[in-house]
């Protein structure tokens, strides 16, 4: 049989085959895309996982449970083989996400050295059966910090993978059978263009050994990106809750169908938009709801805070139905920690106490790793990075709120002008709409001249009617705080908007901080077809002064919108302050005064001409502003 194996016609032709071109194609792709995104994978050594840098400046992310409970300062490798300093930035302990950043070294001039950093890619757009690539530090294998490289495919898409101990839920996440294994933790996963899409975080481990058993999960980069800009805040960032809990029941005339409905409901934003028990959620965010954990996938995208589209449908007299979309206001998912006047911590309850070795770790405690013990830092002078280290309750990193915090008055001065010297009467006179009916008439706000122990009278005349606020004035009623009715507290939020562009952080005895970054929707009276299309993304400062809460929204201009990574982490161009929301009672509506048309005035300062006052879903005044007198 051997001879006529070899006598065959068939032997030349098996001993050229050549492969398919487009096989070697793909893998001269791949090692490519590997090579070329290779160099931004971090090795983080302090905490024994991965990383990837996000931003030349060496912003990084990497998993809550990576560097849980190892304090301010921590060490990393890249694949350049230099174990570099970093400090911990932010916190989502929830999502099990942490962004840190690493050190620079300096050129002999003095300039930084840029970091690698990876492209972002775009979540949404990852389908099952697609290739990835995942890259890290499984077991600590790099001792030279040069990272490995499994490829495998994406199993699933949107899965949801429950908390553990109210941390860890990884919601809307990709599912892959890329090998990864304890080290992973953290580090990047890439499609075959590499742009980053995904963080490593959990995986469904066999018990004995924790090893890959070919099923783990992605933290999706577009949900992180919801989170990043309050994350560079220094912040522990808390996600959503919709103050309603859902459930699913059986659609009576479709037997196939399940409906998501509302299931219990407390005072919340929820409330105050209508939705009432029984509501069927049809769409959250713009994306259709078929079951519960449809639900939790979509909620899980989005931090306390934000504002989202929700779609409902009620049932009607008669067998009809009623459909209705409104904006709603999420809260948080969190406990919060309050201070001593009762008030919420900035940033959400304590930061994390240092953690026993593997606790809070998803899968269990962490076991040790074969081979060689991990790679040990050296020894030496503290670190530098705890010069960029700040410890405050409420916050992961205190350092990086306030250098965001003064970065943000810095440009409402540089948007507005120099405020500060006009202490004297303020006056805006023009044309206004009024209250849903949009009464047309004469609109004028007076502010009195600012003295030391002389109380600030706030005056509003719409279409020949005063009101009048002192807003320091003792035993102020809540009526009068209201003022005008209906307004949610027009003229208590226009007095607060002038101290803030005046005085500035000093006019709060208790401060202002940095509370990241969401989107602000524009003042419309009949919403729009698409709300995100809409929105604009703000950064947003808090505060208080007796007993109101507030937060004030800058944004870039659009002919300013970022480009390239900092796109993702970093708003682009000058701020202008766009909104003051004023909150007289937490469970109530705030009064939102919108600020548009900002132009100059004869000094070269400048303010708006067009001012919005609202309340809920309702335009209370629509100033259009012809002119303006600052004494």
């Amino acid at each position: 049989m051997l001879g006529a194996l070899l006598a065959s016609p068939l032997l030349p032709a098996l001993a050229v085959a050549q492969p398919d071109p487009r096989v070697l194609a793909e893998e001269i792709r791949r090692v490519e895309v590997v090579r070329r995104v290779g160099p931004s994978v971090v090795a983080v050594v302090t905490g024994g996982g991965s990383g990837v840098v996000i931003h030349p400046d060496g912003h990084a992310l990497t998993n809550y449970h990576v560097v849980q409970g190892q304090g301010g300062a921590l060490r990393c490798g890249l694949a350049d083989g230099v174990l570099y300093d970093a400090v911990l930035v932010g916190l989502d302990k929830v999502g099990d996400v942490a962004l840190i950043r690493l050190l620079p070294k300096q050129e002999k001039d003095g300039k930084d050295i840029p970091f690698p950093f990876a492209p972002i890619g775009d979540s949404d757009t990852v389908r099952v059966g697609d290739w990835s690539l995942a890259m890290g530090n499984p077991f600590l294998l790099a001792a030279d910090f040069t990272p490995t490289v499994t490829f495998g495919l994406v199993s699933g898409v949107q899965r949801y993978q429950y908390p553990e101990r109210g941390m860890f839920e990884y919601t809307d996440c990709i599912q892959v059978d890329t090998s990864i294994n304890p080290g992973n933790s953290g580090g990047p996963l890439f499609n075959l263009d590499g742009q980053l899409i995904g963080i490593n975080g959990r995986g469904s481990f066999d018990k004995r050994g924790r090893v890959n058993s070919g099923v783990g999960y992605a933290i999706t980069i577009n949900q992180i990106a919801n989170f990043v800009g309050t994350l560079r805040s220094g912040l522990l960032v808390d996600h959503a809750s919709l103050g309603a809990t859902v459930g699913s029941e059986s659609d009576a005339e479709e037997a196939q169908r399940t409906r998501v409905v509302i299931a219990n409901l407390i005072t919340s934003d929820a409330e105050r938009r209508g939705l009432m028990l029984g509501d069927e959620i049809i769409r959250l965010a713009g994306r259709r709801i078929g079951t519960v954990n449809q639900f939790k996938n979509v909620l899980g995208l989005f931090p306390k805070g934000w504002r989202v589209p929700i779609t409902y449908r009620r049932q009607t007299e008669g067998a009809g139905t009623q459909t209705r979309q409104v904006l709603v206001r999420l809260m948080g998912y969190e406990r919060r920690e309050v201070d001593e006047n009762g008030q919420p911590v900035p940033g959400g309850g304590q930061p994390p106490k240092p953690a026993k070795p593997g606790e809070g770790r998803p899968g269990g405690p962490r076991p040790p790793m074969p081979g060689r013990p991990p790679t040990e830092v050296p020894e030496g002078p503290p670190s530098p990075a705890l010069k960029l280290y700040e410890e405050k309750a409420g916050f992961a990193n205190y350092h990086f709120n306030k250098a965001r915090k003064d970065a943000a008055l810095a440009a409402i001065v540089t948007g507005w002008g120099d405020l500060a010297r006009s202490s004297g009467v303020w006056t805006a006179k023009g044309k206004g709409l009024l209250g849903e009916k949009k009464i047309e008439g004469p609109v004028s706000l007076t502010w009195s001249e600012l003295a030391k122990g002389k109380a600030e009278t706030v005056v509003a005349r719409l279409d020949g009617v005063e009101f009048m606020l002192e807003p320091l004035k003792p035993d102020l009623t809540p009526q009068a705080m209201a003022e005008p009715s209906g307004s949610g507290g027009m003229l208590a939020s226009l007095h607060l908007l002038r101290l803030l562009l005046s005085q500035g952080e000093k006019a709060f005895p208790a401060g202002l901080n940095h509370a990241g970054e969401r989107p602000l929707y524009p003042p419309l009276d009949q919403p729009p077809e698409d709300w995100f299309a809409s929105r604009a993304n703000a950064q947003v400062l808090e505060g208080a002064l007796g007993g109101l809460r507030f937060a004030a929204f800058l944004v870039a201009e659009p002919a300013n919108a970022a480009t390239g990574p900092d796109r993702f982490l970093a708003p682009s161009g000058p701020q202008r302050l766009a909104c003051l929301e004023v909150w007289l009672d937490p469970d109530e509506d705030p009064c939102e005064i919108h600020l548009d048309r900002v132009r100059p005035l004869a000094d070269g300062r400048s303010l708006p001409h067009l001012i919005t006052s609202r309340q809920g879903d309702r335009n209370f005044m629509r100033l259009e502003v012809e002119s303006w007198e600052l004494r």
